[in-house]
């Protein structure tokens, strides 16, 4: 007992050297309690790839092809120790060959797409610029109507992943939202995804999966970055601040657009099996004798557009790909513009929810879906957008719809999830 009496003694007349020893040895236990928990979620991965490595292939069968598309700078450059300590392992485990294109510039993504050749699987590893490259060069290729049958797997290294939550079950684990979306390319599931085109009067068409934003919110959230000393209140004080500057922060923008247009029934995932001998012989002799009457060529009627004159804060428009499994009667692009009455109050509130989740838009906004539209700007107008998460200057622009353009893997977990909020 004397000596438990001497030990608190001594820790109460060396106060400052005890703290301070037990925040170093709080946060090494932390450390290397976090430093466990990964490698247990990667041994489980790894015991998971093996399986799929132990699949046997046929003789005429070759192993399958992955081109990694990697940017190294993501995640603060720790990108490229990301994805090889945590996803590569589980790619080679699993019989995949892969081939690690790592990009050194802005810009480069697209480039490659040019010069790729062909492949069973095109990932990409890297955050919102990355993939919206990776997506706008492969779009643009001449043969892009077959490349766009290759399946493309997502793996979250950046700082904004906006596509992962529509595909994979996120955690405030790196290493865990990495091997989950690794192995979500092992299984194979796909799911379709919209596209936008964005094309100005002059430039190459730019791609998007998200979509575009236009407006004094996006102006705002660009700067948010620079009241870090301020810490939560950084966001808000952003807001208030640009109200200081210019009030009201109004923009007038000229929308016409087409209406959207019927979803045709989704494809079978699988060929259908070939009728026996019989029934084709019996169908040719049918088609021989009682031919089908030839339809008449379709009268293509020209497109009708509406327009609209909106007076807005914030112009978004952006796909249905938030969730890609929803059954829809058309396919179609949505166009959102909040209200120019907000109060300087309300402006900085909803302007905290916006930097959170940008689609959030007031039950006062105007909705409209088309299957495309096109913006035009006042004269002198000047500012930008955000084409999933990247910035462009603003200028009158055309965006359409390429309705279920790319396919992309998708976790069965995240499926069901998404299904039952559609229920």
């Amino acid at each position: 007992m004397a000596r438990v009496v001497k030990m608190f003694r001594t820790l109460r007349n060396n106060w400052k050297k005890s703290t301070f020893a037990v925040c170093v040895l709080s946060y090494g236990g932390h450390w290397l309690y976090g430093v466990h928990g990964d490698s247990v979620l990667r041994r489980e991965a790894c015991l998971i790839a093996k399986e799929f490595g132990r699949q046997q292939i046929g003789p005429q069968e070759r192993l399958r092809k992955a081109t990694v598309i990697l940017n190294p700078s993501a995640c603060s450059g720790k990108a490229n120790k990301l994805f090889e300590k945590n996803a590569a392992p589980l790619l080679h485990l699993a019989g995949v060959e892969i081939t690690i294109v790592k990009t050194d510039y802005e810009g480069q993504a697209k480039k490659l797409m040019e010069l790729m050749e062909h492949t069973d699987i095109l990932v990409v590893a890297g955050g919102d610029g990355t993939l919206q490259e990776v997506v706008t060069g492969l779009l643009r290729r001449p043969d892009q109507d077959t490349v766009c049958n290759t399946p493309i797997g997502f793996i979250p290294l950046g700082s904004r992943n906006s596509l992962s939550p529509s595909l994979h079950l996120l955690s405030d684990n790196k290493v865990k939202d990495i091997t989950s979306a690794t192995l979500s390319i092992l299984k194979g599931e796909t799911v379709p995804l919209d596209v936008l085109q964005i094309k100005g009067e002059k430039e190459q068409p730019v791609f998007a999966l998200t979509g575009l934003r236009w407006g004094a919110f996006r102006d705002v959230a660009a700067t948010i970055s620079k009241y870090w000393y301020l810490g939560p209140l950084k966001t808000s004080a952003a807001h208030w601040f640009s109200t200081l500057r210019e009030w009201p922060l109004v923009r007038e923008v000229s929308v016409s657009y087409l209406a959207p247009s019927l979803r045709p029934p989704d494809l079978p995932t699988q060929k259908p099996p070939r009728p026996n001998l019989l029934h084709r012989i019996i169908r040719r002799l049918q088609n021989r004798w009682n031919p089908p009457a030839e339809e008449p060529p379709k009268v293509e009627e020209p497109e009708q557009w509406k327009e609209e004159h909106l007076s807005t804060l914030e112009l978004f428009i952006h796909t249905h790909n938030k969730n890609p499994v929803e059954r829809r009667i058309n396919d179609s692009l949505v166009i959102c513009a909040e209200p120019d009455n907000f109060t300087v109050g309300e402006y900085i509130t909803v302007g905290s929810k916006k930097e959170e989740d940008p689609t959030v838009f007031t039950k006062d906004s105007t909705r409209l879906e088309a299957s495309a539209c096109q913006l035009q700007l006042p004269e002198g107008s000047a500012g930008f957008y955000n084409i999933d998460n990247e910035e462009y200057e603003a200028m009158p622009v055309e965006v359409r719809l390429l309705p279920r353009k790319l396919r992309f893997f998708i976790s069965a977990e995240r499926r069901e999830q998404l299904l039952s909020l559609t229920q």
